[in-house]
């Protein structure tokens, strides 16, 4: 864990907070829908949340593979998705809603404290948990990778205007979370992420 830390502007050593844990499970509507709640703790394996929708070691090839087969089985980039707080209330204000709910969007984590976290740079580490607060050894409860930025689409969107009844939503969402969606994650480390577990933001190994 003891790497060269180099990270875009506003991110640079970011230590935050757990906010809030998210699961999402099959909804009893026998349509295939999924719903997220909100659940006292993570449990990680290395193939994500355990009993979550998106766990497993590989995924379908979707619209955001346009260049692959669709439904090749490829790795599991997208395991968990994590929010901030800071980039829930902008979006919220963007759209003129009171709060923008983790549970619409479809969050996994939600942390406090990290300035910018959809600009934190693909390759990073996230550290949960432990009282080490980026020195030494790491010595929490599991650490996740960054895969990328989380492109908003329409089916938060969708949630967001059914719940509060006002159809614009559907579209204006992917407008005004543009750069603010957060990022999907993998695991690194396996383990147990908890509300208030510390967050530590650990930078990619880069050249010299």
């Amino acid at each position: 864990m003891n790497q060269e830390s180099v990270m875009p502007a506003g991110v640079a050593g970011a230590a935050g907070v757990v906010a809030g844990t998210y699961s999402t499970t099959q909804a009893q509507t026998g349509r295939g829908d999924f719903v997220t709640h909100a659940v006292p703790e993570l449990v990680l394996d290395l193939q994500g949340i355990v009993g979550n929708r998106h766990h497993g070691r590989m995924r379908a090839a979707g619209p955001r593979e346009p260049w692959l087969p669709k439904g090749a089985l490829i790795r599991n980039d997208r395991q968990l998705s994590i929010l901030s707080v800071e980039e829930l209330a902008l979006i919220a204000a963007g759209l003129t809603l009171p709060e923008s709910a983790p549970e619409l969007i479809g969050a996994n984590l939600v942390v406090e404290g990290i300035a910018g976290l959809s600009r934190i740079a693909p390759g990073s580490h996230l550290a949960f948990g432990g009282t080490w607060g980026g020195r030494g050894k790491f010595d929490g409860g599991a650490v996740l990778r960054v895969e990328a930025y989380n492109k908003p689409c329409r089916g938060p969107g969708r949630k967001l205007a059914e719940a509060h009844a006002r159809p614009e939503l559907e579209f204006d969402f992917v407008k005004v979370a543009a750069s603010l969606r957060g990022l999907v994650l993998s695991v690194t480390m396996p383990g147990v992420i908890r509300r208030g577990d510390a967050v530590i933001v650990v930078g990619p190994l880069t050249a010299p």
